[in-house]
């Protein structure tokens, strides 16, 4: 049985470019999804490696 995971909409997400849904609500879970297809798969991760991901995103670690 799949966890009751509460997605919400990036706010980058729009009608014509919608991207991604992240679920924080589950203890040590962080669920992420293509928001385009709700009942396809899910990507889990735990939080640790979510967050230094987001802070690599803020901080400009991917950019060229």
């Amino acid at each position: 049985m799949l966890p009751d995971f509460q997605f919400r909409k990036s706010t980058f997400s729009n009608d014509e470019a919608e991207c991604v849904e992240v679920a924080l609500n589950i203890s040590d879970i962080v669920a992420l999804r293509d928001s385009k297809v709700p009942d396809g798969p899910i990507l889990r991760v735990s939080p640790a490696p979510w967050n230094a991901f987001r802070e690599a995103l803020v901080t400009g670690t991917f950019d060229r």
